[in-house]
């Protein structure tokens, strides 16, 4: 029996390319939901709004037409309005990306689209806004994973296109994240939400998704780092090929590369090492390596890594600011990510 050596590269070497074309093709679920199904999907009995929304979500799927029950003379029930959107309200790790994918997988047509927020803003700074609408104009339905609020011009960008994709018939289904057990701040995100996107705020079903983050039910809630020579047991262990970037360097190159190309900067990989984590202090680098932990998390690659522990990247300051979301939902995937 022989074993294949682990080859080893650095991400901070790296400089991907990603066509226009190529990011639309890449508009489909993360490879965890290629097969996601509403019958899949975790229900926690603790929560009822978790059925209640996935029953929702399958009449919108199916176009609004209920079940039809009783006998030859019953009469037909009435079927609901169904908006030409539904907006996924709740916190991370409860399932609505596995929802979302549901969606995706139960709409029966060629020309449908998944992708996050920053995904289609990418490919409307790569196309041109116009060329954008022209691609996706006329597909039936466009998902949206983690719906940002934090940037008004791209909030305003991707509300205008929603507006022109809705006047041709798209259907949408979009997703946004509020921290769990935080009582309100979910029903205030749905309310920042819709007042973003005024515009178009009639055209969307708001559907509360209430739970705990799903990752965190088999974990003890910590990030596991690793010893140097248990480190580098790890990647020498992962088998295809391994990065192993110092954490310094991999920031520097995070701001090298446009987070649309994070995707192809791990192209390949089968774990991502990572030596001397320190926890980051400016804004701009944090975000940038929360798009990181995003790609890395729907590519479901392990990280192992040195140094400070990952669920701590993260200063409390930063925590409490306005970015606080997005930081839980990383370290969210971070420990996930490091105890897989």
């Amino acid at each position: 029996m022989t074993s294949t050596a682990t080859e080893i590269v650095h991400l901070a070497e790296r400089h991907p390319q990603l066509s226009g074309e190529e990011m639309l093709e890449s508009l489909v679920p993360p490879r965890q939901f290629d097969t996601a199904t509403f019958d899949s999907y975790r229900v926690d009995a603790s929560y009822p709004s978790q059925e209640e929304a996935k029953q929702e979500l399958e009449l919108f799927a199916s176009g609004g037409q209920p079940e039809r029950r009783g006998g030859f003379f019953s009469r037909k029930p009435k079927a609901p309005e169904i908006k030409p959107g539904v907006y996924l309200d709740g916190g991370f790790g409860v399932g609505k990306t596995h929802l979302l994918a549901a969606i995706y997988h139960a709409v029966p047509a060629r020309r449908k689209f998944f992708g996050s927020f920053i995904e289609y803003t990418a490919l409307v700074g790569a196309l041109g806004y116009k060329n954008t609408v022209d691609l996706l104009r006329g597909s039936a339905l466009l998902c949206i994973d983690e719906f940002e609020l934090d940037d008004p011009g791209d909030t305003m960008v991707m509300t205008r296109l929603l507006g022109e994709l809705v006047g041709s018939g798209t259907r949408l289904a979009a997703t946004s994240n509020t921290p769990p057990n935080a009582l309100g701040e979910g029903r205030f995100a749905a309310q920042d939400f819709l007042r973003e996107i005024h515009a178009m705020a009639d055209s969307f079903r708001t559907l509360r998704i209430d739970g705990v983050d799903f990752r965190q039910r088999s974990l003890d809630g910590h990030a596991a780092v690793l010893e140097e020579r248990a480190y580098d047991d790890a990647l020498a262990a992962a088998g295809g090929t391994a990065s192993d970037d110092d954490f310094d360097a991999l920031i520097g190159q995070l701001a090298r590369v446009h987070p649309s190309r994070y995707i192809r900067l791990i192209d390949g990989l089968s774990a991502v090492g990572l030596r001397g984590v320190r926890q980051l202090t400016d804004q701009s680098e944090a975000l940038r390596f929360v798009a990181f932990v995003d790609r890395v998390y729907d590519a479901q690659l392990p990280i192992r890594a040195t140094g400070t522990p990952l669920d701590d990247v993260f200063g409390a300051e930063m925590l409490a600011g306005g970015y606080r979301k997005k930081y839980l939902r990383a370290v969210s995937r971070l420990v996930a990510s490091t105890n897989s």
